[in-house]
């Protein structure tokens, strides 16, 4: 889920994925909230599940440990 994740926001801000780690955050992205709620509809349907996001995440590992147990629900 990282690598999906990298490569999304490598190509949505044109750089490179192997910038992006588990600890990169999304305000050291320039990623804002209306940002990340178009991030993750863009995830609900890639990825064919509900990813209603019910709490704050900072860094991109917190949104992978968030995405993926919303898929293992």
């Amino acid at each position: 889920m990282f690598e999906k994740l990298a490569q999304y926001l490598s190509e949505q801000l044109d750089i490179p994925a192997e910038e992006i780690t588990r600890d990169t955050t999304f305000e050291s992205l320039g990623i804002d909230s209306l940002d990340t709620v178009e991030m993750v509809m863009d995830l609900e349907s890639d990825l064919g599940v509900d990813l209603e996001l019910d709490e704050k995440v900072a860094t991109i590992g917190e949104l992978v440990d968030f995405i993926e147990k919303k898929v293992n629900e």
